[in-house]
């Protein structure tokens, strides 16, 4: 198949300029009366979606690569997941599973408990968001060990209710004029090692290793007593942080720590997990076992569902410690025992496949493009980092923008991560030539910018 048919099979149909006019109302229309609070990168009106692609209010139709922020893992309105929501919508749309019993709670707690990425038995307290999971997990893990400090990373982002920001230190604008933030957090250093250290694969190893010590060798030493720790929180892969890979070496080390000191080690997959990083779960790259997993987004394909999942003797809380009105929703856990199928099924080995595809290609980048300093990612979870320069790396935040737009113009949906990274997060059941595509797509979005750097370049050494 050519170039051409590939593009005109699998690729975007733009019907009107964009945005179009109805476009335009709903963002007139948005702009009045929704929070501020709201980011949006570019007028982007969605109206359905099927698989990889959204079409707007207009006619238009896009490849979709950030699924939600990675959360129609199976697709939009995949047809196994339609039809087990609307099924159960006829049956019973709620029952609170804080006050009374439900087969799906514990028909979906089985199914987790087979995958989990540590040994069982497990029990799941259900809430509704990836925030709500952390939230659980902070309670639990103060519950469990009646210590009250938590460790967490620079670059994290576990979510923006008061207690899950108090983990986040992503960017300061989410903890703008919100303080006092929930006490007993202490940020370290993530092992970020395009931005910590410049050497080669030896280099960077010592670095993880050096940030995990640190805990050890520096806090416990001076400032944080480690009885007093509860838990150490971490993202096996940062999202907002910029889709950065924990390295294998530093996860153990966490653990190492955490066993010697009685400390749990909450893992939060909520953007990771679900089969993402084609396995169940980002932490399974590591051969770490976690106490606790945090897990939201994909696990039920667009419905509401966040999960904390903990061995079971961690979950030793009594009655009214804690509880959800509307966690573990009929309708989404109906959705979530239906994504789960689909992922088993098929998901989690096609982002494995797909996702080497897309990351052999990007690698190339690396020396094709100027402006890409680093390629990343596990599976379908895949960061690129652009800079405005190799040598110095300097952050290229509003080049990245620019990308985004140009991307967005000619039909591709893709978000921003971090400080000056892309992050590719499409829904799982991408096929290989809608990948081609979008990269595609993405190259020559990237190649404009590129081209419109160099001449800004030239013209202030003239102007100089």
């Amino acid at each position: 198949m050519t170039d051409k048919s590939l593009h005109e099979q699998y690729g975007p149909k733009l019907v009107t300029e964009l945005p179009g006019p109805k476009a335009k109302a709903a963002v007139e229309a948005d702009d009045r009366l929704i929070s501020p609070s709201y980011t949006r990168s570019y007028p982007l009106v969605a109206k359905s979606g099927k698989g990889v692609r959204v079409t707007d209010v207009d006619g238009n139709e896009f490849l979709d690569f950030s699924a939600g922020i990675a959360v129609t893992s199976t697709g939009h309105c995949h047809p196994e997941v339609v039809a087990a929501i609307q099924k159960q919508a006829a049956e019973l749309i709620h029952i609170s599973g804080t006050d009374f019993y439900n087969e799906p709670l514990t028909d979906l707690a089985a199914k987790l408990s087979a995958v989990a990425p540590m040994k069982g038995p497990h029990r799941f307290f259900y809430g509704n968001s990836g925030a709500e999971a952390v939230e659980c997990a902070m309670k639990l893990a103060r519950y469990h060990t009646e210590r009250q400090n938590i460790i967490a990373f620079l670059g994290a982002f576990h979510g923006r209710t008061m207690g899950a920001l108090s983990l986040t230190a992503s960017k300061p604008q989410q903890k703008r004029r919100f303080a006092p933030l929930v006490p007993g957090v202490t940020h370290v250093r993530y092992p970020y090692a395009y931005r910590g250290c410049t050497g080669g694969p030896q280099e960077e190893e010592a670095f993880a290793l050096g940030c995990a010590r640190y805990i050890e060798e520096k806090l416990f030493k001076t400032i944080l007593p480690p009885e007093e720790v509860a838990a150490i929180f971490v993202e096996p892969i940062q999202g907002e942080g910029g889709y950065v890979v924990a390295p294998a070496n530093f996860m153990r080390e966490l653990r190492a720590i955490c066993d010697k000191y009685g400390i749990l080690l909450v893992v939060d997959e909520v953007q990771s997990g679900a089969g993402r990083t084609g396995k169940w779960w980002a932490v399974e790259h590591t051969g770490v076992e976690p106490d606790i997993v945090c897990m939201a987004k994909g696990i039920a394909s667009g419905m509401p569902l966040g999960i904390c999942m903990s061995r079971a003797e961690i979950m030793d809380w009594v009655p009214g410690s804690h509880a959800s009105t509307f966690g573990g929703n009929p309708v989404s856990l109906a959705a979530a025992l239906a994504t789960i199928d689909v992922l088993q099924r098929e998901g989690i080995a096609n982002a494995a496949r797909v996702g080497r595809l897309m990351l052999e290609r990007l690698n190339g980048w690396k020396e094709t493009h100027p402006l890409v300093g680093d390629v990343r990612g596990r599976g379908l979870m895949i960061g690129i980092e652009l800079v405005k320069d190799r040598a110095t790396r300097v952050p290229a935040t509003a080049l990245r923008n620019r990308v985004e737009t140009l991307a967005f113009e000619r039909g591709l949906m893709i978000l921003g991560c971090g400080e000056t990274s892309i992050r590719l997060c499409p829904p799982l059941i991408v096929s290989e030539e809608e990948a081609t595509v979008a990269l595609d797509i993405l190259e020559e979005a990237l190649t404009i910018v590129e081209k419109e750097h160099s001449r800004e370049a030239e013209m202030e050494m003239a102007g100089a």
